[in-house]
């Protein structure tokens, strides 16, 4: 199994769908890499602050599978207006989510910027 998905204007759930909050794309990018470091089993493995991305990897094990997670931040440098998208690829595993991978992480991250 496995699969991908990321956040779109597309998806009907709040939580499918990029997050758009009226902040400064720095504190956005502070508190996204924030959550990805408190997620359960994600382990971040690189934080560019100047490509404002973030790139993490949840084990998943045997059922779950390998997941690869893209967290991206773009936003205007002068005006304080910021999206958050966030992509999932799995890689193996019987039950592996990438929709429940960032439908989870969107929701809390939705929790703490808005």
């Amino acid at each position: 199994m496995g699969g991908t998905f990321e956040t779109s204007d597309a998806h009907s759930s709040q939580h499918q769908q990029p997050i758009r909050v009226a902040t400064r794309r720095e504190h956005i990018f502070q508190a996204a890499k924030e959550m990805a470091d408190d997620m359960k089993d994600w382990s971040v493995t690189s934080a560019d602050e100047e490509a404002l991305q973030i790139h993490a990897v949840k084990d998943g094990g045997m059922l779950g599978g390998k997941a690869k997670i893209l967290v991206t931040i773009e936003g205007s440098t002068e005006v304080p207006s910021t999206t958050v998208n966030c992509r999932c690829d799995v890689d193996g595993g019987l039950f592996g989510s990438p929709k429940g991978i960032v439908e989870g992480y969107m929701k809390l991250l939705f929790r703490r910027v808005c």
